[in-house]
């Protein structure tokens, strides 16, 4: 049995989470504490690095405290961090204070993939996650991906070639006056509209375009078009018409690949899986395609500590050695990349 607790700071939420790794493999969540700074981001329509990493250097002491209180430990058996991809400098403030907790405690350091974390939330809601396809949906990422386990490096069958569907979701709310963070005002809005009023167009699903990738740069364009020829537009439309396009695409791709791998899970995570259209429209599919259909709660599917904590307890369950303390953040981290071990010499 481990302790493990890890620090997350990829972006504009500080979050430390702590969970057990119990001897039959399985995690059980002890704590999961964050600290937000979007209200400190809206009036600039979008995350400021500089603000972002200032508050995780504000937070991060609090946040650690609440954490080993709720958890009622003095020190875990191991510290682990997000050590990419993200935002550099709110990396940097989360590694650095990971490492030195580890040094200070005398236990081991993992540096671990921020995206393979919120694949390894859903575990907490749903136990041990099986072979799966999932569909990692995000405001910077959107990935469609073979998981044979959370401790196994993972494969990327497609991703986004342009806008990640939560960037979209953001650049048209904002279009339609909804603010930042766009992705729950407009979610909230477009469930009063008829989505069926307006055909937008679905990106990447012709016959030549490659059958995993996303494209939602065209979708954003085309609502704005739309928008300036019929500026009467009921905006409650629009935003349904939007999010059925997003949706539509998001779960036939993840279902295709679903059946071409022979899999029977679909696993959807990430910032955009607590969207409610997305939900419904993947639960309707997943029980025609004969699918079980795993998505977080929507508290675990933002960023926070307690998604690292898991998929650092998965890497360690399946026999992943300490990562060194001198392993540099990596801003454009790959998801492929579950965790990174060799230090600056290594590199």
């Amino acid at each position: 049995m481990k302790i493990i607790l890890a620090m997350e700071s990829s972006c504009d939420e500080t979050g430390v989470g702590i969970a057990r790794l119990n001897v039959d493999g399985t995690v059980t969540l002890l704590a999961d504490e964050v600290a937000s700074s979007v209200d400190e981001h809206a009036r600039f329509g979008g995350v400021v690095p500089e603000i972002a990493s200032r508050a995780h250097l504000e937070a991060l002491g609090p946040t650690m405290r609440r954490a080993l209180q709720t958890a009622g430990i003095d020190k875990p058996d191991v510290v682990a961090a997000t050590i990419g991809p993200g935002l550099a400098g709110a990396l940097l403030v989360g590694v650095a204070a990971a490492k030195a907790y580890a040094a200070a405690w005398g236990v081991p350091f993992y540096a671990v993939n921020h995206l393979g974390g919120h694949l390894a939330a859903d575990v907490y809601d749903h136990g041990p996650l099986p072979e799966c396809v999932g569909l990692l949906v995000s405001g910077g990422h959107t990935h469609l991906l073979h998981v044979r386990s959370l401790g196994e490096p993972i494969v990327e069958l497609g991703s986004t070639v342009d806008d990640a569907a939560g960037e979209a979701y953001d650049k048209v709310a904002r279009l339609l006056g909804l603010g930042y963070p766009g992705g729950r005002p407009l979610d909230e809005l477009a469930r009063t509209g008829d989505r069926t009023a307006i055909a937008f167009p679905r990106g990447m699903t012709g016959p030549r375009d490659e059958p995993f990738a996303f494209s939602f740069s065209g979708l954003k364009t085309a609502v704005a078009r739309y928008v300036e020829r019929h500026p009467d537009a009921p905006t409650a439309d629009v935003a349904a018409g939007f999010q059925e396009a997003v949706a539509d695409v998001l779960t036939a791709k993840a279902v295709r690949a679903a059946a071409e791998l022979g899999v029977s899970t679909l696993l959807i995570a990430g910032g955009v899986a607590a969207n409610s259209r997305l939900r419904e429209l993947a639960e309707e599919r997943c029980a025609a395609a004969g699918l079980t259909l795993r998505i977080p709660r929507p508290r675990l599917c933002t960023d926070n500590g307690a998604m690292i904590a898991s998929f650092a307890a998965h890497l360690i369950a399946a026999g992943a050695a300490p990562s060194p303390l001198d392993v540099p953040s990596d801003p454009g981290l790959p998801v492929i990349a579950g965790q990174v071990t060799a230090g600056r010499a290594g590199r």
